[in-house]
This record gives structure tokens, sequence and C-alpha cells, in this order.
């Protein structure tokens, strides 16, 4: 850090911290009420949600954990699961938006409190904090990564014991909160969006060029070298049916369960992960909740679908190209975990200049999902847990939103320096399964009683909701192994709990689902959906979505 071209990249990422923050003072005065500060008044253009969303879906999880995976697996197995993003995101687009609009709701929780109950919505958002705040801390984790690489590479030297790795994660971690917190408090929804375009063009370029240097690299070092000869384009390298001819069906079926990336992941875990995460999850809807109509909330999240797919092919080709770069040019002083890799390439490799741009578009990414999760976190709990919300002004509401942003902020850095001791002391955790395998456990329990709200009229009920959803989650903790993992750490055993998982991550959020729907479909509603509407007081109720 002492040397002089480092002075650039300092520069870089300084100039990058301004415009962001200048973003959320420039939004302030257009956020008086919570409208504006939750919705943005839905004036916001169906490009500019585009882009928000996928932000938001780029994570530091994808800037580094996707390369890592590429990395681990030198392979585009995980591509598949993009095929079940882009139907869960058409089905999102054509049953979930029009009711959020009809209802118009701020937090879509709001609509079960309609729907079903006060005690169906409180559990929901209940869900959604708690698995966002995880979430969130687990893309906070990620990025922090990346700093933790630099410091141990130039600062430590040989004293890098597990407690001073863990305080510099703890440090790193702590400035990207900081620095994200005071935007989106400041500007709200608003801020949070236009922040997105900005930190999506920073991250997809600052991508590209990363991909460029590695091929360069290469090529320069081994001239008859192709990059068709280090990228696996074939179809094997892709697609995985997960069958074994030498077994027999049953046996095909546990390995098609256990395994993360296959045809029948993507095709169908996959598309309900989507179905959750872009449906029912308050971080994600939100965005889409801010375009003037459902027709131009629908563009935004169907194009964000395709726009995935080769975003997550250009972060798999770096993991590989980095898998042959360091095969080929070997370097003692390269980390043995995967996800460590990237961050290594970044800033030993990389020329000054480029290096602060890869830095600035790896904080986008982080700064772009965790401003959406904190502005979220702190609209549903402020419109579905403050009591007597309707008899507090917009004012004092959007004052209770942004005391709250805070509050989230600090429970987010608790929990991802939590996680980072995990991994720590856990070497090999890949970040991806890490990042999302937490929606699994709970998502299938939320996706379950929204589509009970969507599809049926007279079916659930506010105490069946509530059983069905612990069941879902039950169901999701056994199938993965995790209540066997608890039984065996609490009586040594696992019990009557199955110790080893059935299914991997990708297939929670669809057992969750299944099971708490057709366990709350046994219970029957009070009101069908026309006496919902007819006295539902909701502001923007009846209006035209």
């Amino acid at each position: 850090m002492h040397s002089p071209p480092w002075l650039l990249d300092v520069i870089i990422v300084g100039v990058y911290f301004f415009f962001v923050l200048q973003v959320g003072l420039l939004s302030r005065g257009q956020d008086k009420d919570l409208k504006n500060f939750a919705l943005a008044g839905r004036r916001m253009p169906w490009w500019a949600v585009l882009a928000s969303i996928v932000a938001a879906e780029t994570s530091a999880g994808t800037f580094l954990g996707t390369p890592a995976e590429g990395f681990a697996l030198q392979n585009y197995m995980y591509l598949q699961l993009a095929l079940g993003t882009i139907l869960g995101r058409l089905i999102v687009a054509s049953l979930f938006l029009k009711p959020y609009y009809r209802y118009g709701v701020y937090s879509i929780y709001e609509f079960l409190g309609i729907r079903f109950g006060p005690l169906t919505q409180k559990a929901a958002s209940a869900t959604f904090l708690f698995t966002r705040v995880l979430a969130c801390g687990a893309r906070l984790y990620i990025a922090a990564v990346v700093l933790a690489v630099a410091w141990k590479v130039f600062f430590l030297g040989e004293r890098q014991d597990l407690f001073h790795q863990w305080l510099v994660y703890a440090a790193a971690l702590l400035v990207l909160t900081v620095a994200t917190t005071v935007y989106t408090a400041i500007g709200g929804i608003r801020a949070v969006i236009w922040t997105d375009l900005l930190q999506a063009v920073l991250m997809v370029g600052s991508a590209m060029t990363a991909l460029v240097l590695l091929w360069q690299r290469l090529h320069a070092s081994f001239p008859g070298t192709t990059l068709g000869s280090l990228l696996p384009l074939r179809v094997s390298s892709m697609l995985s049916l997960g069958f074994h001819s030498q077994t027999n069906l049953s046996d095909n079926l546990r390995a098609i369960l256990l395994q993360d990336y296959t045809l029948w992941a993507g095709l169908l875990g996959s598309t309900f992960l989507t179905m959750a995460t872009h449906g029912t999850d308050q971080d994600m809807v939100q965005r889409m909740l801010t375009a003037p109509d459902v027709r131009r909330s629908r563009y935004s999240v169907v194009a964000s679908g395709l726009v995935d797919i080769p975003i997550s092919f250009l972060f798999l080709s770096i993991g590989i190209l980095l898998f042959h770069y360091y095969r080929l040019l070997p370097d003692s002083q390269l980390p043995p975990d995967a996800n460590e890799v990237f961050p290594y390439f970044i800033l030993k490799e990389m020329p000054s200049g480029l290096r602060g741009l890869l830095l600035a578009g790896l904080f986008a990414a982080t700064m772009g999902s965790l401003s959406a999760g904190l502005n979220s976190l702190a609209v549903s709990f402020t419109r579905d847990w403050w009591p007597k919300i309707k008899a507090t002004s917009e004012m004092d509401q959007t004052r209770l939103a942004r005391y709250f942003t805070t509050v989230f902020a600090l429970f987010i850095y608790l929990i991802a320096s939590a996680i980072a001791y995990f991994v720590l002391t856990h070497s090999g955790s890949r970040m991806i399964p890490i990042a999302l395998g937490i929606f699994g456990y709970t998502y299938g329990s939320l996706l379950g009683i929204f589509l009970l709200g969507m599809v049926t009229r007279r079916r659930g009920n506010d105490r069946g909701n509530l059983l069905a959803m612990l069941c879902g989650f039950a169901a999701v903790s056994c199938l993965s192994g995790l209540l066997g993992e608890i039984a065996t750490s609490i009586f040594g055993s696992p019990i009557i709990f199955c110790s080893q998982p059935v299914i991997s991550f990708p297939w929670r959020v669809l057992a969750g689902s299944c099971v708490t729907f057709f366990i709350g479909m046994c219970f029957r509603s009070a009101k069908n959906e026309r006496e919902l509407i007819s006295e539902c007081s909701t502001p923007e109720t009846l209006s035209k979505g």
C-alpha cells in the first residue's frame, strides 16, 4: 500500500464513494413522506428499475462467489439455474405484481394482512426480516473478503492468526456498512435505484475488464493458446441431468436432489427460488413497485431475467480463466480458499487504475444489494410492526423508517462479523451455497402462503397459515439435514432426524412451499377476494395496475 501506484486506485474508489453519497444527498428533499421514501412516488422509469434489480441480484456474492464457483468446478453448470430464474420471473410478472398494485401496499406483507389477517402478515414479515438480515450479512461478508485479503497480503505478514484475520474483516465490514447506511437513510428508495444504475454499469464494466485482462495475460504467456481451449463451451459442461446409468431410479432421484446444479434443479428448484426472491421478498418487490404501473413493472422484472444469463456467464468465465492462469503460471502465495482467488488476482495482478476500477465495481455490487436491503427492512418493520401505524403521520413514518435503517444496519454488521468468524474456522466453505442457501430454509414457507392467497379465494386463515409455515420450515430443516445436525450437537446422535441432507439448496424453497401450501389448503378463509377489495382501507385501493 506504500507504493505510489496505489494512490490512483484510492482516488478512483474515493470518487466512486463521493458520487454515491451525492446521489443520496440530492434525493433527500424529494422524500418527505413514506410513499416517496419507500416507493419513490411510483415515478421511476422501468429501465432504471431493471438496472436496480440487476444490481441487487449481482451482489458481492455474484462478483466474488460466481468466479469462485468457476474456479472450483471449472464448468458452467451454475448457468442451469438461470433457466429457472426466467420462468420464475414470468410467473411473478403475471401473478404477483397486479395484486400489489391493486391494494396499493407499501409493504407486500400488507397484502397478506388484507387477505388473511394480521397474524399472517406479521408471521410473513418476521420471516422476511429474519432472512433478509442473515442474507445481507452474508453478502456484506463476501465483499469484505477483498479488503481482508489486501490487508493480509500487504500488512499482516506472518501474523495471520485467527483473531487478527477476524479483526480485519470486522474493520472492513464497518467501513462498507457505514458508507451504505448514510446514503440509504438520507435518500430512500430513490437514492437506492439511481445509485444501483451507476453501480450496475460499473460492476459489469469492471468484470469485463478483468476477463479481457486475464485472456491477454494468458495469450501473451502462451501464444498458441486459444480461448476455446480454455473455456469449456461444450454442452456437457453446461447441462447435467444428474443421472447415472449404472444405478436404479431411486438412487438417481436421490442423486439429483443432492446435486446443486442439474437441469432439474434449474427448471424446478430455481423457478420456485426465483418466485420467492422476486415475488415475496420486500427487498426485490419494493423496487418493482416504484414503476408507474404494473405493465412497466413487468417489463423490468422479465428483462432482468434475460440479463442475468450473460452476467452469470461472464463471472463464471472469469473463474475458469483464473483456474487456468494459476495452473499455467503457479503462484506460491495463492490463497487455498477459492473465494479469495479473484480478490488476490485483483490486488496482485491488476495494473494501477484498473485495480481501482475493479475494487469500485466490487463495492458497487455490495452497496447496491445492501442499500435496498436496508430500505426494505426499514419499510417492512415500520408498516408491519409499528403500533398504530395508520394514526402516525407520513412525516413521522419516514423518520421511523430512517431510524430503523440504522438499526438494521447494526444487526447486519453483527451477522456479517459472525459469518466471517464461521468461514475462517470452516475453510473450504463456498459463497454461493451460503448466500442462496439461507433463503431456502424460510422462503419456502413465505412463498407457500403468498401462493395460497393469490391462487385460491376461500382457502387459508390466520391460525392455519401459521401452522402451515411452521410445518414448511420443519420439513426443509429435516430434508436439508439441519435438524439432524442440531440433534447430533445436542444429544450426540440424530435420533429420528436424518443426519445427512436429502436435498441440496436449490430444492429447499420448492419443498417448503409445497408443504406450506397444501397444509394451508386444509383451512377455510373467512372472506373471498371481492369482499376484501370492497373493505380495504388502503389509500390506493382499486387503483388500476
